[in-house]
Parts: structure tokens; sequence; C-alpha cells
């Protein structure tokens, strides 16, 4: 079928999945910090950030291996949302995976450990009939959409717009480090700070996920939080101009906001918050808001000190919506499917156990490409 996606609900028709295959760790370094510092939690505390400065033995230092048991149990929950998928008539497809040989990105500048296309939604932004490959936030996932490059050819063949926005330098100086060290949530911190200078410093960059957007017809709301995410928008607005409406919405969160609100119908958004109305446009303050009760620590496994945490509790709040009255929740949490259910969604449960240690859920997992809506107008 041909590309054609302009919302988060319309009935679902075709899909791409991503893959954990290789995955074995995750590398400390200024990008990773920087993206997951409202995340990176111990119990109520957040980690300290790592010294290291990713090279020689403190490249080694540097890495949070991922225990292979994590990785196996995730492949089998990846496999049980694929067939889930395809028993509700929606076509899968998958991104290349990363070979074993495959252990670093390298670019100009510096070097980072790879990871696999697992979090397809973060890299690529579907408008409509285009597909754009947004400018990466974490070196480890510079080359990311690569993976993916089979399933977009095929769309490019049958008519598919196929865009790449700017490639960020990424050196230290690239980042806008200011909604980190601003950021008080969870606990006390050791500063990201101490940019290392290089010859290729070209100053603030445009750096910025497809998961910032929520998209609703000829709208989308765009979550900005740093001079990073500024850039990109203004690209998307005047790339765009004539055929989307861009809202920006002002630090509803560190970047991504499919954990903060996501439209489940026309006329209803799912919030991890009431507060969340307060950041969005007016004519979207108007629709109905489903407030799930609080995640509790039974909804999650147990992890030991050495596990790297990714993700706040309210991951699951990350639902795939199939239809606009059928969703994809986690089977671990009872209490947000019974909300749902109170509010008339068919749930279907799927199982996904460690989405803190891989920062994402079935939203973050999954890139819908085909779907029936159209460029309807929500908000005008």
């Amino acid at each position: 079928m041909r590309l054609n996606s302009f919302d988060e609900w319309s009935p679902l028709k075709e899909i791409i999945v991503g893959s954990a295959e290789n995955y074995t760790s995750h590398e400390r370094e200024l990008s990773f910090d920087l993206f997951f510092h409202d995340n990176i939690t111990r119990s109520e505390w957040y980690y300290p950030r790592l010294s290291a400065k990713g090279s020689g033995d403190d490249r080694q230092a540097a890495k949070s291996p991922i225990k292979q048991r994590y990785v196996d149990e995730l492949n089998e929950d990846i496999d049980g949302i694929v067939r889930t998928l395809e028993g509700l008539g929606v076509t899968v497809h998958r991104p290349m995976p990363l070979a074993k040989e495959t252990t670093e990105v390298r670019t100009l500048d510096w070097s980072a450990a790879v990871v696999p296309p697992l979090n397809v939604r973060d890299n690529t932004l579907i408008v409509g009939d285009e597909i754009i490959e947004t400018p990466p936030m974490i070196r480890s996932r510079y080359f990311e959409t690569q993976f993916l490059t089979p399933v977009f050819a095929e769309y490019f063949r049958r008519g598919a717009r196929w865009t790449v926005m700017p490639r960020p330098v990424m050196t230290d100086a690239s980042f806008d480090p200011s909604y980190a060290r601003s950021s008080t949530a969870g606990g006390p911190m050791e500063p990201i700070e101490d940019p290392q200078p290089s010859v290729y410093d070209t100053g603030y960059e445009m750096m910025f996920d497809g998961a910032q957007c929520l998209r609703l017809g000829r709208d989308l709301l765009v979550n900005v939080s740093n001079a990073n995410h500024a850039l990109a928008c203004d690209w998307l607005e005047r790339h765009l101009r004539g055929r989307f409406r861009i809202h920006r919405t002002h630090r509803l969160s560190d970047s991504h906001i499919d954990s903060m609100v996501l439209a489940l119908r026309p006329g209803t958004l799912l919030v991890r918050s009431p507060e969340v109305a307060t950041f969005l446009p007016e004519r979207l303050r108007s629709w109905d808001m489903i407030v799930p009760p609080l995640p509790t620590e039974n909804n999650f496994p147990r992890y030991e000190d050495d596990d790297l945490v990714l993700t706040s509790p309210f991951i699951d709040l990350n639902v795939l919506s199939v239809s606009p009255d059928t969703v994809l929740v986690n089977e671990a949490c009872p209490e947000l499917m019974r909300t749902l259910e109170q509010h008339r969604f068919t749930v279907v449960p799927v199982r996904h156990r460690h989405r803190r240690l891989f920062g994402g859920g079935f939203h973050c997992f999954t890139l819908d490409t085909v779907r029936e809506g159209g460029p309807e107008d929500y908000l005008g």
C-alpha cells in the first residue's frame, strides 16, 4: 500500500516494529546523559553522571551492560507484539537487524557504541505521504534509520516522499544543556557540564525526534524544550508550510511526549495528569482527557543496582491505537486497562516486561506507515 499516516488513531493497516537483536549495552556519554536526564533514576534518586570522556579504557567504564536474559525476554515480547498486530489484520514490517560485528558508530569527531533499531518511532516522522528522517539526539543512534532503508525505499517506489533533515555534527558544543541544568525532577544530580572543544564545532544544531510530535490530521503538536528542538521545529514549519500547521508546546517534557499525552481518537486524549492541559493549545483543552490511576511498583519487574533504568514509571501510557476504539496496552497494567474500558475502548493486552530498561513502550517500538485517515482539520 502507499504511505499514508496523518494521525495516531485511524484504522491501522501497516506498521514497522523495531528490533532488539544484538542489544548488549548502553554507553554513558554526553548525548546519552542529556537525553535521559529526566529518567535515569534509581529509586527516588538520579544516577550520578559518569566522569568517563569516551576514549581509551574509559570507554569500557562508561558502558552499562544489559544482561542477556533481559534481551532474550524483550525479543520474546517483541515477537508477541508482532503476532498480536498480525492477528488484528495489520501488515508488519521489520528493520534490518544489527549485525553482531557492528559495534560502534564513528563520525568526524566522535565514536559511540551502536544500539539496534528498537525505538523506531524516534528518528522518523511520518506526515501523510512523507517520510522525514529526523536529526538524532543520541550519538549511538546516528545511523539508525539506515536499518529501515529497505522499507522506506519500497514506500518511495510506491510514491512516498522521502526527506532527510540536516544531520548534526554532534560535537559537545552542538548540545543545548539548558533543560538538564534547570530541571529539578527526581532529586539531586551532578550537573552535566564540561563540554570538550572540537575543531568541528558549529554551535547549537538541530536535534529532534519524531516522538516529540502528536499528529492530529492537518496539525502537529511539537514539544520544544531547548535550542536544538527549536531549530528543528523552525525547519519543520518551513518544510511543511501550506500542508500542515505546527503548534509548539514548551517543555511539556524533556523531549518525547508520547508518555505524557496521546490522542486515542478525535476528541479524546490519554494524559499523565490534569496539569498536561495547561501546555496544550486551547482547542485541545476542550477534548476529553483520560487520566489513569498512578502506576505502582507492582507493575514493574524488580532490577538489580547495576541495571540502568531509562524511563519513568509512566512508560505504560505509551499505548498503540489500532483503531479509534481498539488500543494495545501492557498486560501488566490492569488499572490502565480498566480505565480505558470504562471509556468504551476495546483493550488488547500484550506482554512487555522490560520497557523501563530499553526506553520504550508500544508506541515507541512502532512506526505506523499506513492508516486510513486523511488530513482532517481537528483544530480548525
